[in-house]
């Protein structure tokens, strides 16, 4: 593929840059082990504060950030005001996963400046919440996250929707979500590369734009999952590490 039909090509994949918050403070997330992550170490940054993380990629082109809240997906202790902070201090579009699982904190949320909110299945029990939030704030707003652990759905104890990916992604859409993010936690900061055939599935079956998280190693990653049509990458270690540079964003057309 050369580097001229990439930049021809009609679908663009847009990059965008991951903050996981841990004890409000931007952490190095690895496979989902929540207990043993540590502070970021960035070449991009000296700076674990979100706002400042945020600021960093701003300053480097990026326009919108996801930011996994897991004090909030832990143990529901959304610190709202760091969302306002981030958006006023870097003016970027912010999609955030804070273990949403009400309307009333979903509104908070997006009163807190955040630009799309994401309702993940790891924190979520009814599945009706989910039609009710695209009701409420309109699908363009609303992303669903598939949660995944290998080839196992994350959901709360109770769970009353389908165990299967797609038997659930297809019910999703029928309550008109439009917007999935595929969330492999054994994959992130893993390098280990993201499951294309999987996502190839997704796409086709369900129809809808599909954001991959976890596992994207390199430039070429980011190209493969363009060229398959998927709507954006969630990255961070490759970033911060410098095995995707800037330089080839940009060359590549992806920033």
């Amino acid at each position: 593929m050369s580097k001229g039909s990439i930049l021809n090509g009609a679908h663009t994949l847009k990059v965008i840059p991951v903050i996981d918050v841990l004890n409000g403070n931007v952490v190095h997330a690895v496979k989902g082990k929540r207990n043993e992550y540590q502070p970021l170490q960035s070449i991009l940054t000296n700076s674990v504060k979100p706002s400042e993380v945020a600021t960093a990629f701003r300053n480097l082109g990026f326009c919108d950030l996801y930011v996994a809240d897991l004090d909030a997906i832990i143990d529901c202790s959304a610190n709202f005001q760091n969302f306002k902070n981030i958006t006023s201090r870097a003016n970027v579009k912010l999609i955030v996963d804070a273990g949403v699982t009400s309307l009333e904190r979903a509104q908070k949320l997006l009163d807190s400046g955040v630009s799309k909110l994401v309702i993940g299945t790891e924190t979520l029990q009814k599945k009706s919440f989910v039609a009710q939030a695209v009701k409420q704030f309109r699908s363009d707003r609303v992303i669903v996250s598939l949660d995944l652990k290998g080839d196992k759905i994350l959901f709360k104890m109770g769970f009353d929707g389908c165990s299967d990916s797609m038997c659930l992604l297809k019910d999703f859409k029928t309550m008109g979500v439009s917007q999935f993010i595929v969330l492999d936690l054994l994959r992130v900061g893993s390098g280990e590369g993201v499951n294309l055939e999987f996502l190839k599935k997704v796409m086709a079956e369900v129809g809808v734009d599909v954001y991959v998280g976890g596992g994207v190693r390199d430039i070429d990653d980011l190209v493969e999952l363009k060229n398959i049509g998927c709507k954006g990458a969630l990255v961070a270690t490759a970033l911060h590490t410098g095995k995707i540079s800037i330089q080839a964003l940009k060359q590549h057309g992806l920033l």
